[in-house]
């Protein structure tokens, strides 16, 4: 048999799109599992998007566009950052692409040589250190945990940092976690960063996403400004995630670059998705903010009670990320009687699957195999039941 490249060789498939995809085989083949591994908003793209892709299909609007993406799009996305972030960009140092999944591999790409080092905090999201690893670079984590709400200090920062230390990638909100950083907490961190040549990638995709502290752009610092990166995209807040349009801002000189690459690969997302993307922006509805906390609110107060279990409220996102260590080591008598001893989170996770037919994400993936991710990005009603099943799973640990 013919090899695989070793590049190929090296990548895990994203775990949390194989979780999704055990759920979805149990789905079919009849057995009602309340998924809570995805994290997809549950309303629906905003009419304005649909009928603005409506209107470009008619319109035959269905050729190649600039690579970089059609400028009214851009021209958009430039004026949401200054009206929205505080932030000034042309539209000639803005690239919109096909999700801000391509956008970041896009950037890790155009900046990383062999052997350069990206500083990670942990818990990341999956694919942040596989994309790393994809562009020949090095992740380097920094380690947080509940004691420190997950955040990293400017302290931790500077003593990471080494000579090949290419960037630093921040993620606030933050995925798994729910982490916002404060506007003192960015600039403390900036300070340290100031003084150092290392690009910063701030992933952005939730900043519409907060409860409690509002987001904070390091870009809006002036001396971070033209070595940052800006992520962002609309598959979170405008609950478009199929439509894959995400975009960056930064300096025109690493636009023009991050545009080179993407000539040679995708060139210019979707004609259609760009357009609703344009029908998109203005209209985020803040209601859904309003929901999200009440589920928010509902799934930690569950998790609170169940031994074993230790739960940070989340201040963004839509996602909990509790801390099940206190749950390994346990017996756990199935459905069949037998019992077994947990002897892992993955573990936890799989049972929870087969036995209380509940889909959460171990953290293995995230950096952090003593916890697991749950998403609230789903009814009310499924989170009380998926309350009960846990509260019934529990029951049956000794």
């Amino acid at each position: 048999m013919l090899d695989l490249s070793k590049r190929a060789r090296a990548i895990s498939p994203s775990p949390t799109l194989s979780i999704d995809a055990k759920t979805k085989a149990l789905v079919a083949s009849g057995v009602d599992v309340i998924n809570l591994s995805v994290g997809e908003p549950d309303f629906a793209t905003p009419d304005q998007a649909s009928l603005a892709a409506i209107a470009a299909i008619t319109a035959h609007f269905t050729k190649y566009t600039a690579v970089s993406g059609i400028l009214e799009l851009r021209q958009a996305i430039a004026k949401k950052l200054f009206e929205e972030n505080e932030l000034k960009y042309t539209a000639n140092e803005i690239i919109v692409s096909s999700g801000a999944k391509q956008s970041l591999y896009n950037i890790f790409m155009t900046i990383l040589d062999p052997q350069d080092e990206v500083l990670l905090p942990t818990p990341y999201w999956v694919s942040y250190p596989e994309q790393i690893r994809l562009c020949e670079g090095i992740p380097v984590p920094l380690f947080t945990d509940e004691s420190t709400q997950f955040k990293i200090t400017p302290e931790q920062v500077e003593r990471a940092i080494t000579n090949k230390t290419k960037a630093i990638l921040l993620n606030s909100p933050s995925n798994p976690t729910g982490t916002v950083y404060t506007p003192e907490e960015i600039q403390a961190l900036a300070d340290v960063l100031a003084r150092y040549e290392i690009y910063v990638i701030s992933d952005e995709i939730y900043e519409q996403l907060t409860y409690d502290v509002s987001h904070y752009s390091i870009a809006s610092i002036p001396v971070m400004r033209d070595r940052t990166f800006v992520v962002n995209g609309f598959s979170k807040t405008f609950a478009m995630t199929g439509w894959r349009v995400g975009y960056v801002a930064a300096p025109e000189h690493l636009i023009q670059a991050m545009s080179s690459f993407q000539s040679h690969t995708t060139a210019n997302p979707s004609s259609i998705s760009q357009k609703a993307a344009l029908g998109a922006l203005g209209t985020f509805d803040r209601s859904t903010v309003t929901e999200y906390r009440k589920r928010r609110d509902f799934i930690v107060s569950a998790l609170s009670r169940l031994e074993g279990i230790e739960c940070v409220k989340p201040e963004g996102a839509f996602y909990v990320f509790p801390k099940a260590s206190g749950v390994i080591g346990r017996k756990l008598t199935r459905p069949n009687g037998e019992k077994h001893v947990i002897e892992s989170v993955d573990q936890l996770c799989e049972y929870l699957l087969t036995d209380a037919h509940l889909s959460v994400v171990p953290g293995t993936g995230f950096g952090a195999p003593n916890n697991f991710r749950i998403s609230y990005a789903t009814s009310l009603t499924n989170l009380e039941i998926a309350a009960d099943r846990l509260r019934t799973f529990f029951d049956h640990l000794e």
